[in-house]
């Protein structure tokens, strides 16, 4: 099977924990099943002799749970990974990961087990944790997601065509439990409705009204209580966003994302962190991804 996962961006400003946008930045995997028991994991790019190619490598424990959730005996694995999502810096490398394991599974398991998307996403978020960055990566464009009687839900929105992403990539990482340990246990009722209305206009800049993205990604949940975390990453957000820009942190961090409304204001905005960063930040110029996880037989000569 080969499967082709996009990178995401979670949070998106205001919405914490329930938006979630696909980005054109793709990890790819080939995964055969074999004879001989256990794993045998070749991962190239990102993350090439520094993750596991074993039976503990994320990607062949998700292969391994949906096996298990289908109660089928998982068979010998050899798998391939071609990946370029970075590692630890807000992108949902692990959400692409679990991901892939699912979607190999669902290919592996053709004709045998019925993966619907409900089950797809259930079967992924069990071992994210939570929704908001395996939903855009298994079904593509802006996905809302949320979680009734403890089953996750969500609902993919297309984007304006005049949305641009850029994420502007740095060489540091960002553990995103570390990140996540600083949010305050509650927060102050107007900052709950400050971000009620801002989550709310997200969606609609998103979709019809990329003029409104400056307003809708102000944000009084999250990144605030993680600046002192990612000092560059604050600061940088402050200037671009002091420019006109509409830039967030990506997920859990240190990247940083800019919702363009025009790829000219890439450029500007490009241009703005290159004369500024203390640091070297890769600006990756991106496409929504519409499409989300994808899988398909291959022969295996052709491979």
């Amino acid at each position: 099977m080969r499967v082709k996962v996009p990178a995401t961006s979670a949070n998106l400003g205001p919405g914490f924990d329930t938006l979630g946008l696909a980005l054109a930045h793709y990890d790819e995997l080939t995964v055969t099943a074999v004879a001989e028991p256990g794993a045998f994991v070749e991962v190239h790019g990102v993350g090439e002799g520094e993750v596991p190619t074993d039976e503990t490598n994320l990607v062949v424990r998700s292969i391994a749970h949906a096996f298990e959730s289908a109660g089928v005996p998982l068979p010998g694995l050899r798998l391939v990974a071609n990946n370029v999502i970075p590692h630890g810096r807000g992108l949902g490398s692990s959400g692409a990961a679990i991901v892939s394991g699912v979607m190999a599974a669902k290919g592996l398991l053709d004709g045998i087990v019925d993966f619907d998307a409900e089950r797809l996403l259930a079967l992924a978020t069990d071992l994210e944790g939570h929704p908001d960055n395996v939903a855009p990566a298994l079904f593509g464009g802006l996905t809302i997601a949320w979680m009734s009687n403890r089953s996750p839900l969500h609902k993919k929105l297309m984007v304006h065509r005049g949305v641009s992403p850029l994420v502007f990539v740095p060489e540091h990482v960002m553990s995103t439990a570390l990140a996540r340990s600083l949010q305050p246990e509650s927060v102050p009722h107007e900052d709950a409705v400050f971000n009620v209305s801002r989550s709310s206009l997200l969606v609609a800049a998103l979709v019809q009204s990329p003029e409104l993205l400056l307003a809708a990604t102000e944000d009084k949940l999250h990144q605030n209580y993680r600046a002192g975390a990612m000092p560059e990453t604050n600061r940088l957000i402050t200037e671009l966003r002091g420019a006109g820009f509409p830039a967030v942190v990506s997920g859990a961090g240190p990247s940083i994302l800019v919702l363009c409304s025009d790829p000219a204001q890439r450029l500007a905005a490009a241009q703005l962190v290159a004369d500024r960063a203390e640091s070297r930040w890769q600006p990756l110029m991106l496409a929504v991804d519409f499409l989300g996880a994808t899988v398909h037989r291959v022969d295996a000569d052709a491979s």
